[in-house]
């Protein structure tokens, strides 16, 4: 124990007896130190906490208890450099592994007591134990660590989900539009009266495109039909689809005469919101329609040389973009292509690529006239005379030997079409079982030398030009030249202005 004087050694046993009455009883460790960090007196909380006895604690540095157990870095900072610099208090934790106790961590209040040259130094240590407390705490911080890491890994699933779920929905809209604009192909086709079920005859012109039919179904072979108008280009287009693997899938089709040029492509690839004017939502072309299926285009002699290319593009790579959009699209298409048009000699004016050609015309097939083919035109009467006749109501039965050879010995330079067309005005005024023709039907010479020089188009030009004036120049509507030829109104306007052909006035 230092030395005091008299007076400082009453004031201190004043205050020694006043730390035994007063606070012995305290539950919380208690410590008082001298100016030299020598114990001077602990409560009887503290001899019990860390297993020490008065005997070997008062008098003794604390640094020397236990064996030097007590030699710890943090309470020296404490004590010999922290707390002399405020004469108030100082709070600290300290974190040790004691001799017999084992690891502790402990929260230290340390006060001076008394801190001037009159009245010796007394440094007051309040300490509490909260080594349950912080272990507590971190099972609290590994728990909710523990729950951070669950949730997030929760959070990253549900993510996944999510995006899984937004791609499968994404995916499920894709098919519905597919689905809507398949159904509506499908209304639209079943709306449409086809000449028949299937191509009617025997002949053996048609038999070759039987066979032809037969050899190329099977294959994903691009398919070139040509033939005049009216000779069966899209039955024949049908049938390849109906004996092909693609044919669980609807035939989709368009005409590549019916729409303007401007609006060819959104038809074909499709386009994005706001494209264009007028384009309030996206929609899909053709092709998207067509993936895994058959795309028939008709009139593919129609179709303007910049769409040309890009129809190119999709033969070569099954690659587009819709209008609006630079995501490329991949499809897997059968194309079948149908054209009255000669399509080389177009090629050599420049007004269809070369390319494009070469990649239709890997598979051509020649749909005949029904001036060849004139062996099958009493099929061809039986079974329309049949059809009509079931459409209309009526029964027709007979069908005199004078019309059937009238009907053989004419042209028909509208092919099987007007065929049909001019049966079913028979049908129409006939009122009993035996068919009458309200037709005049003329004969024209089919070995006319003039005729046998001119290009398709110019005979077509002038097969369009002579119903025209049969009609009065009449287009549309009834007994009009569209309805004589066997196309639509529009159809008709298109290959008039294509063929450069106006009515003359005077």
């Amino acid at each position: 124990m230092p030395t005091y004087h008299t007076h400082d050694r009453r004031r201190l046993q004043t205050f020694v007896r006043f730390f035994d009455n007063f606070l012995g009883s305290i539950l919380e460790p208690l410590v008082l130190l001298d100016a030299e960090l020598r114990i001077v007196k602990a409560n009887m909380s503290f001899y019990q906490t860390f297993h020490l006895t008065p005997q070997n604690t008062e008098g003794v540095l604390i640094y020397e208890l236990d064996n030097g157990h007590w030699n710890i870095p943090r309470l020296k900072l404490l004590l010999e450099a922290i707390l002399p610099k405020n004469n108030i208090s100082q709070d600290f934790t300290i974190e040790h592994d004691f001799n017999n106790i084992g690891h502790k961590i402990l929260h230290v209040n340390a006060r001076l007591i008394c801190d001037n040259i009159n009245v010796p130094q007394l440094i007051f240590l309040a300490i509490n134990d909260v080594t349950e407390r912080e272990g507590y705490k971190k099972h609290l911080e590994d728990i909710v660590s523990e729950r951070t890491a669950e949730l997030l890994i929760a959070k990253e699933e549900s993510d996944k989900r999510k995006q899984i779920a937004e791609a499968s929905l994404s995916e499920i809209e894709h098919l519905k539009q597919l689905l809507e604009i398949e159904r509506a192909y499908l209304k639209e086709e079943i709306k449409l009266e086809y000449n028949h079920e299937n191509i009617i005859g025997q002949s053996t012109a048609i038999n070759s495109v039987f066979y032809k039919i037969e050899q190329i179904a099977a294959t994903d072979t691009n398919v070139l039909i040509l033939g005049e108008t009216g000779t069966g280009k899209e039955l024949a287009a049908r049938a390849i689809h109906g004996l092909s693997l693609r044919k669980d899938r609807a035939l989709v089709k368009m005409n590549c005469a019916a729409l303007p040029a401007n609006l060819i492509e959104s038809e074909l690839f499709g386009h994005e919101k706001g494209a264009f004017t007028g384009a309030l939502a996206k929609r899909l072309g053709r092709f998207e329609v067509a993936n895994h299926a058959t795309l028939f285009l008709d009139e593919i002699g129609e179709l303007p040389l910049e769409l040309q290319a890009k129809l190119l593009q999709v033969l070569q790579n099954g690659e587009f973009e819709r209008l609006g959009s630079s995501q490329t699209i991949k499809v897997d298409v059968r194309i079948i292509a149908a054209t009255n048009r000669d399509l080389e000699e177009e090629v050599r004016k420049g007004t269809f690529r070369g390319d494009l050609w070469y990649r239709l015309n890997i598979f051509p097939i020649l749909m005949p006239p029904l001036r060849d083919r004139v062996e099958d035109i009493p099929l061809l009467v039986n079974f329309f005379v049949t059809k009509i006749s079931k459409r209309l109501g009526k029964t027709i039965e007979i069908i005199p030997v004078t019309v059937m050879q009238a009907l053989q010995q004419y042209p028909w330079p509208g092919n099987v079409r007007e065929l049909e067309n001019v049966l079913e005005r028979g049908v129409i005024v006939s009122s009993g079982p035996k068919l009458r023709l309200v037709d005049e039907l003329r004969s024209m010479p089919v070995a006319d030398s003039r005729a046998a020089t001119k290009t398709l188009e110019a005979v077509e030009r002038d097969h369009i030009v002579r119903i025209l004036e049969q009609t009065q120049w009449k287009i549309g509507g009834k007994n009009s030249a569209a309805e004589i030829l066997g196309l639509e109104r529009s159809t008709l306007r298109g290959r008039m202005r294509k063929l450069g052909i106006r009515k003359m006035t005077s």
